[in-house]
């Protein structure tokens, strides 16, 4: 079993509802064992408009292949009507496999850990939440990158993404 780690954001419709949906639909797949859950987090876009975004991370253990988590958050990401008009567009939801244990992948489809997710607030602080000592492979102790993200916008809300499974 590994611990991988899944962002969820989004910024149309109701948003925090959505990553509560999608949060319980990610826990109840076969093969995710103990999921826990952020805090929702808002924060204001960074290189994209719109409205302010409704951001969480989800931990789960599993033995899926990375391969096969990605293609399971594509499919909920289209079950909540996910567009991709065009890069960081507004989103419905958008679901972001971040680190699978201490997996280092690099593919044209999938990047582990995710890319830039050391220079994202909405990242860094639910994960931290779920994970403070938590070190990823090339990038080291991701508490070391939060002051490169105190100058964006966020807010810690009271409401939790999902207790458990």
């Amino acid at each position: 079993m590994r611990r991988a780690y899944i962002g969820l954001g989004a910024n149309l419709g109701q948003a925090a509802a959505s990553l509560q949906a999608a949060a319980a639909q990610l826990a109840a797949l076969p093969g995710w064992l103990h999921a826990r859950g952020s805090a929702l987090y808002r924060s204001a876009p960074i290189d994209s408009s719109g409205p302010d975004y409704w951001n969480a991370v989800l931990a789960l253990e599993t033995e899926r292949p990375p391969e096969h988590l990605l293609a399971s958050l594509l499919a909920i990401e289209q079950q909540h009507g996910r567009e991709r008009p065009y890069r960081n567009a507004p989103r419905t939801l958008d679901l972001d496999l971040l680190a699978v244990g201490e997996l280092r992948l690099s593919s044209p489809r999938l990047s582990l850990p995710h890319p830039r997710l050391q220079q994202r607030a909405f990242v860094l602080l639910p994960l931290l939440e779920l994970a403070p000592e938590l070190t990823l492979p090339g990038l080291g102790p991701l508490a070391d990158w939060l002051p490169g993200v105190r100058d964006q916008r966020i807010e810690r809300s009271a409401i939790q993404l999902l207790n458990s499974k």
